[in-house]
Parts: structure tokens; C-alpha cells; sequence
């Protein structure tokens, strides 16, 4: 039972592509305003 990474798991399958499209915009969005909340920190303890 080796692990393969493109062969994509059944409960992917099994999910509408909208569903899986909006977890990918969820996680672009947290990642952005993880970010921009860090560089504004930087930005007020370098000032």
C-alpha cells in the first residue's frame, strides 16, 4: 500500500469542484491576511 500524491484520495473525488475550489480560496485568503497582519506588525516595531 504505497502512498501515491497524484492519484488523489476517494473523499476528493467525491466533493464538487466548487467545494474544493472555495477551501482553496478560504486558504489563499487566511494565508494573505496571515501576512499582511505580520508585516504590519513589522512595520510598527520598525518605526
Amino acid at each position: 500500500m504505497a502512498f501515491d500524491p497524484l492519484s488523489g484520495s476517494e473523499e476528493a473525488r467525491e466533493k464538487p469542484l466548487w467545494q474544493r475550489l472555495a477551501w482553496m480560496a478560504l486558504i489563499w485568503l487566511a494565508s494573505v491576511m496571515v501576512l499582511g497582519a505580520l508585516a504590519y506588525g513589522l512595520r510598527l516595531w520598525l518605526k
